[in-house]
């Protein structure tokens, strides 16, 4: 059987004529699943019983099993699900001044081995499907329904490269966005990718308004190589022209997610050299303070250098933004609650 949740609105209609049902009634059971949050085709009163019967043959309605939840003191909530193969994976939930924002896992570990990032403490076992995705989006919205609230905004940053993962994610953004469903608007939702320039071009080609964050995290190709093995497929020269067709063919803002890494990347002149890299690109920098991680090595940058380090770049004419540190006092970063649990398990 498979998820309901994995056929994106166009598809559950080819379903419904497929199997000689009426399409209009793949419309009322679009609208169960993600306006009303039903959690069983059986209240799906206006679909007939032989439309039921056929749905709970073929398709389930994807749940997710918690177990466990960390909330902070800011409120930021970290789940940690799992699927039925088992496997084991994160989303966050953050409490913004606009709105509830999830943080959405797209693979199950991440081969991207990024230095500083708990995801690659355990290599990637899988992708998640469309449906996989979705129910993480399902969960937190049925949550907060009980308290007369929505999902507002999502990213999808979570453990795994989404490109790696392009169709799927696709797709779920498709279910997610559709004006039939959750309704969440396109320029409300955000995918980020290490670099991965194919797929930076095929995203630009499908000429869709969902915003492109790019981890970037270094801006030259030798400290970017070593923090980040994705550079070593695609450093930077390659990576900006692709960037630039997306620009080109999008005439959208991009955003570049920059970690402060104590030390490593946070000086005058890593801040000089970005704003050299960004410049004639309509840009914003996310400066991102460091979730540190037991077992790896790197520091956070402390508060009085991040100031310094957003100052250097917007008297350097960079758009910038200094991200709130969110969830510090739980296991905030990508991958962590997973890997201890992982650990404590072994």
């Amino acid at each position: 059987m498979q998820s309901i949740y994995d056929l994106t609105y166009e598809k559950l209609q080819e379903v419904f004529i497929e199997n000689s049902m009426k399409k209009y009634r793949a419309d009322q059971c679009f609208k169960w699943l993600y306006r009303k949050l039903a959690s069983s085709f059986d209240v799906m009163s206006d679909l007939s019983k032989a439309d039921i019967s056929f749905l709970k043959e073929n398709y389930y309605i994807n749940t997710l099993e918690l177990v466990d939840k960390q909330i902070a003191k800011d409120d930021t909530t970290k789940y940690l699900f799992k699927l039925n193969d088992d496997a084991l994976i994160e989303t966050v939930l953050m409490h913004y001044p606009f709105g509830k924002v999830v943080c959405v896992t797209s693979q199950v570990g991440c081969n991207m081995g990024c230095l500083f990032c708990a995801s690659g403490l355990l290599k990637k076992q899988r992708n998640l499907t469309s449906g996989e995705m979705v129910a993480q989006i399902m969960y937190v919205s049925k949550e907060l329904s009980e308290i007369d609230e929505r999902v507002r905004n999502v990213v999808v940053m979570g453990t795994g490269e989404p490109f790696d993962n392009y169709d799927n994610v696709m797709d779920f953004c498709k279910i997610i966005n559709h004006d039939k469903g959750l309704a969440i608007g396109s320029r409300r939702i955000t995918i980020s990718t290490c670099g991965l320039a194919d797929k930076i071009y095929k995203f630009a080609d499908e000429q869709v308004q969902y915003n492109l964050a790019i981890s970037l995290h270094a801006s030259n190709d030798k400290l970017r190589s070593k923090l980040m093995p994705v550079n070593k497929a695609y450093p930077l020269e390659e990576l900006f022209k692709a960037l630039r067709y997306y620009s080109e063919r999008n005439n959208r803002r991009l955003t570049f997610e920059y970690i402060l890494l104590k030390g490593v990347n946070d000086s005058y002149e890593d801040a000089l050299e970005l704003s050299k890299l960004l410049k004639g690109i309509n840009a914003l920098v996310n400066l991102i303070p460091y979730n540190q991680v037991d077992e790896l090595e790197f520091k956070s940058t402390d508060d009085k250098t991040a100031l310094k380090f957003y100052d250097w770049l917007y008297k350097n004419n960079v758009n910038v933004t200094l991200r709130v540190k969110h969830g510090d006092d739980i296991d905030a970063a990508c991958g962590q609650l997973r890997a201890k649990h992982e650990r404590d398990s072994a």
